[in-house]
């Protein structure tokens, strides 16, 4: 059976029993002994078998897929811009999620004695400190990035000043020689290689967590505490649809100088594939067929443009990533200031740049996220039962943006066939 299908099956498991307990047996003793001794820290071991892997993953990805722009400054402006591009079609991305989660404010359904519960029984950091009387909020919002020390950084939990330190890093590497560079990108791919494993051996205890996390949500709280999950799933989707349908078919007609019917019509196959496999990288071998031979998009152009978005330019992602932690926020009850959120867009399009392109390849980078504004890492247990559909989702933007990307680079540079 699929580990999506199981992964389903522990989320209904975990909901009903919890729920069904909940209604009989209310506050009973004995049920709350088995949830605080049981429920509880098994779900809490699978999370931390997750958090355990976060700092390698964060510092390979990142690093890896910002030495990976190296290759930029061989191809010129073809490379400039598709970089430019994907820095702007994931910013309207992640800033259109951020909108709608602030608009519908999906995670605003419990009650404040539930809340007020939740908070209690999470594990959670420290809350951002507050700006103090006359101190400068920018300075403040830099301050937070750049890491004095990483490594203490990386203990202390300030992951988003750890992925600046990634970031550079990796542009360290895109800038040396590349013969010097050889040996230490191949330690990092094989330490990115060696966590992609542990992830996918920790992923299959992921329909027991699963169960076992919603079990402790459902009997603690009752059913109505996962109201605000629909909400949040269909604020999820409303961003995807929007950027797929208007945001790539406005970029499309003006940037690409085509007609976004014809290239809906001829992408449908990728787009398939895409939702099918939830692997940009699955699906690239299908996108780089229909890019050229359907759309007409130059072998060359094609192959870097679709290559390097595989990996770095993560639309669907990015925006998924934004809404999650906005959304997580508010079911927390914790009060994201305005800096807070433009942490939350920079470095949701920074992680997108290091997300793998495998199934649920963006759970383990939110993590760090969540800590980073002082929202439970925990919390991404409650999302984690309904990520595969978003999964499916997202990567169907993923992969559009990055075909969408070729046809507008490809128009920039004059090479596109007779518009369509």
């Amino acid at each position: 059976m699929p580990l999506h299908t199981r992964i389903l099956i522990g989320l209904v498991v975990g909901v009903v029993a919890g729920s069904v307990c909940r209604l009989l047996l209310g506050n009973d003793p004995q049920l709350q002994q088995f949830v605080t001794y049981f429920a509880e820290p098994f779900g809490r071991l699978f999370m931390r078998l997750i958090f355990m892997l976060v700092i390698p993953l964060l510092f390979s990805a990142l690093a890896l897929g910002v030495a990976g722009l190296g290759d930029v400054r061989t191809l010129g402006r073809v490379g400039l811009k598709t970089l430019l591009y994907t820095i702007f079609a994931t910013s309207l991305s992640v800033l259109l999620g951020l909108v709608l989660v602030n608009v519908f404010r999906p995670g605003d359904g419990l009650t404040p004695e539930t809340r007020a519960a939740l908070q209690e029984v999470s594990t959670a950091p420290t809350p951002p400190a507050q700006p103090a009387a006359g101190e400068n909020p920018v300075l403040r919002v830099l301050y937070a990035i750049v890491p004095d020390n990483p490594l203490r950084s990386a203990a202390q939990g300030e992951m988003i000043a750890f992925m600046f330190f990634c970031l550079m890093f990796g542009i360290g590497i895109a800038l040396s020689p590349p013969a010097k560079m050889e040996p230490l990108l191949n330690v990092l791919e094989g330490l990115y290689e060696v966590v992609m494993r542990l992830i996918e051996l920790t992923m299959r205890l992921a329909p027991y967590g699963v169960a076992a996390l919603l079990f402790t949500l459902t009997a603690r709280f009752g059913v109505d505490v996962l109201k605000p999950l629909l909400s949040y799933m269909v604020v999820v989707m409303g961003g995807l649809c929007l950027q797929l349908f208007v945001t790539y078919s406005l970029i499309l007609r003006f940037l690409g100088g085509m007609s976004p019917r014809f290239f809906f019509r001829q992408a449908s196959e990728v787009m398939a594939t895409a939702f099918s496999t939830s692997s940009s990288n699955a699906t690239l071998p299908t996108a780089l067929r229909v890019t050229q031979e359907k759309l007409g998009v130059p072998r060359d152009i094609a192959s870097f443009v679709l290559t390097l978005g595989s990996s770095a330019n993560q639309n669907g992602t990015a925006l998924f990533e934004g809404v999650t932690i906005l959304f997580l926020a508010q079911f927390y009850g914790v009060d994201l200031t305005f800096g807070s959120q433009v942490l939350v867009v920079l470095f949701s399009v920074l992680a997108g740049v290091g997300t793998a392109g495998v199934p649920g390849g963006s759970l383990p980078l939110m993590v760090p996220l969540l800590q980073s504004v002082g929202v439970p890492g925990e919390g991404i247990g409650v999302i984690i039962g309904v990520d595969r559909v978003l999964d499916m989702s997202r990567t169907v933007l993923n992969v559009t943006g990055d075909v969408t990307a070729a046809v507008v680079v490809a128009n920039s540079e004059g090479r596109m066939p007779v518009e369509k």
